[in-house]
């Protein structure tokens, strides 16, 4: 199970994170938890669980402000707003968001598959801010393959099995499997983060909040 920021002179909490990586609020709600953690003094085992917001995308995906506008109902002028909001909350998160009148919403199956592996490697927390990082800061398709295989290999995975992964399908049904799990336990919106397997909580919360929720699975661990 891949470590984020546990240490061995802190506690550690499990916090599973259902998310799609075309949710820019998913990255934004992971480095607030990341500050929260940080506050609280407590480090955490992070696993990441498949979501498509778009799961009937097609392969030449969609420009994402069409996207916005034709899912959300709103104008253009809403749109290019809320993006320029997600900007400036990035840019205190140290995310760098750069979007542009080009930038895509893609299918992003087979990017929950190759996560899916990679967790078996011990890798798909990395594999998982590698693709955040593609999709939001480089603008790059994270719907293709090679891509997928390139960003695979620039956080220590092996080229060949992620390109055979992707190609074989075989971690296909997996994926449909999870996702169908979280829907079924009433999940429909990301990031939804579950605290310990007890405390669920979707949407980017703020950091405060989170600091809130850690604390209090703290002291119930305490008082256990």
């Amino acid at each position: 199970m891949p470590q984020d920021s546990a240490t061995q002179n802190t506690p550690s909490l499990q916090i599973d994170i259902v998310s799609d990586v075309m949710c820019p609020w998913c990255i934004v709600g992971y480095r607030q938890l990341e500050q929260a953690l940080a506050m609280v003094g407590v480090g955490a085992f992070i696993r990441w669980h498949p979501f498509e917001l778009n799961p009937q995308m097609g392969p030449e995906g969609q420009n994402m402000g069409e996207h916005i506008t034709q899912k959300y109902g709103i104008t253009a002028e809403q749109s290019a707003q809320n993006r320029a909001n997600l900007v400036e909350i990035g840019t205190g998160l140290g995310i760098d968001f750069q979007f542009s009148p080009d930038s895509r919403m893609v299918n992003s199956f087979a990017a929950h598959q190759l996560l899916h592996w990679a967790q078996g490697q011990n890798l798909q927390h990395p594999l998982k801010l590698a693709l955040f990082d593609a999709h939001f800061t480089q603008g790059r398709d994270v719907s293709d393959h090679a891509v997928l295989v390139d960003i695979a290999t620039s956080v220590g995975l092996d080229g060949d099995s992620a390109a055979e992964v992707l190609a074989t399908g075989s971690h296909a049904d997996k994926v449909r499997e999870l996702q169908g799990v979280w829907t079924s336990q009433g999940i429909s919106g990301v990031p939804s983060m579950i605290f310990e397997g007890k405390y669920l909580v979707t949407g980017a919360q703020g950091a405060e909040n989170y600091a809130q929720i850690l604390q209090k699975v703290l002291s119930e661990r305490e008082a256990a």
